[in-house]
């Protein structure tokens, strides 16, 4: 039954989430936590996301606005003696690709990226009963490059602005608690990642008056602060060779925003949001895993965040997503290959400017492929 787990696991570990809530990209499972002996993993994701949206004023398309996109994970485990282990998992929790290149559209020319890389050290120590406690550090790092050009045709609202920057590594931590049953494949596991404060620094610069102006660059610091999640995960054997498997996970997005020192406020002041949201997160996912041999397991998963119906930025025009997916994992003595597609059906959003509707973005999606590589030592 641990194959059935592992294969079950393979899509959720290898395809990214296309366009989840907030900024999120690779939403950290525990699953290396719970691996046997000493275990390595490669993971490779790419995404293609596709959203377009049309304004509100006049019948103007925006074009797709979402760059493709990928991710790399590598994890690691291994046991000290037969209570203690240790995990490191690195990977890229979030990030952004925006992309406007359609003439005539008010913000043509706007590009947003934000790459970020954590690195997760854990330690889990087996109890008696099948309960097992583990926690850890984190460190994060941030990077993002964003041009932002407004043409309204009014030199009062109009602008151009950008903004490179970057973080040192912040650190965060991590911690949770387990119970197992494996003779049926039961696993709960209860696991709170607590927020990490990213100091940022580098230039920016606002050219106010007209859209497309390569604006003057001066230094500049702001704090942007990752938020925290509680993620609840759980599986059991329902019946000889098939595992129900599935997670809710919660993230803290209410009150998060990146608000340099110079973008416009949209009042003629300056200090307002390149992002924000004012809502949490919570993400649902359920799953069936079936072997088929020894060597071969299959999986599938539906995941679904609702809409909030708020306004939404114009970086990230999406609210809420339903996702379905199927995966796929070979198993060949130590080697284990697992594959899988992930496709979502992005949810409506309208994006604002101003704090007014600004433009629809509507019947948008996107389609994840990812393959992960397992060796048991």
């Amino acid at each position: 039954m641990n194959r059935i787990a592992a294969a079950s696991a393979a899509l959720l570990a290898s395809t990214a989430l296309a366009q989840a809530g907030g900024l999120d990209r690779n939403q950290l499972g525990t699953g290396v936590l719970f691996e046997e002996g000493t275990y390595a993993e490669l993971g490779y994701s790419f995404v293609n996301p596709t959203v377009s949206g049309v304004l509100r004023a006049a019948p103007v398309p925006s074009g797709d606005m979402a760059d493709s996109y990928s991710i790399t994970t590598l994890s690691y485990r291994t046991e000290f003696n037969e209570n203690l282990s240790f995990a490191l998992i690195i990977d890229q929790p979030y990030g952004a690709a925006s992309n406007y290149n359609t003439a005539g559209y008010p913000i043509n020319g706007t590009v947003a990226t934000l790459d970020t890389q954590r690195l997760t050290a854990a330690l889990r120590y087996e109890l008696t009963n099948g309960l097992s406690v583990y926690g850890g550090a984190q460190a994060l790092r941030a990077e993002g490059n964003i041009y932002v050009s407004l043409a309204t045709g009014n030199p009062l609202t109009s602008f151009s602005y950008r903004l490179n920057a970057d973080s040192a590594w912040k650190y965060g931590f991590m911690g949770g608690v387990a119970y197992e049953v494996p003779e049926i494949a039961l696993r709960v596991a209860l696991t709170y990642f607590s927020d990490v404060k990213l100091g940022m620094s580098g230039t920016e610069g606002l050219s106010p008056g007209a859209g497309g102006a390569n604006p003057t660059m001066t230094a500049t610091n702001f704090n942007v602060t990752m938020p925290e999640t509680i993620l609840l995960e759980a599986q059991s054997g329902i019946a000889a060779d098939t595992l129900l498997f599935g997670s809710v996970r919660y993230t803290a997005w209410d009150g998060f925003s990146i608000t340099p020192n110079r973008y416009p406020d949209g009042a003629g002041g300056v200090g307002g949001s390149l992002v924000s949201y004012t809502d949490d997160v919570m993400t649902y996912t359920l799953g069936l895993g079936r072997r088929l041999n020894e060597n071969w397991a299959l999986s599938g998963s539906i995941s679904h965040e609702a809409s909030e119906g708020t306004l939404t930025g114009n970086l990230g025009p999406t609210d809420g997503r339903t996702s379905f997916g199927i995966g796929a994992e070979y198993t060949q003595g130590a080697i284990s290959v697992a594959g899988g597609v992930q496709f979502t059906n992005i949810g409506d959003a309208t994006a604002g400017l101003g704090g007014a509707p600004f433009a629809d973005f509507r019947d948008n999606d996107a389609i994840a492929f990812g393959i992960r590589i397992g060796y048991q030592f």
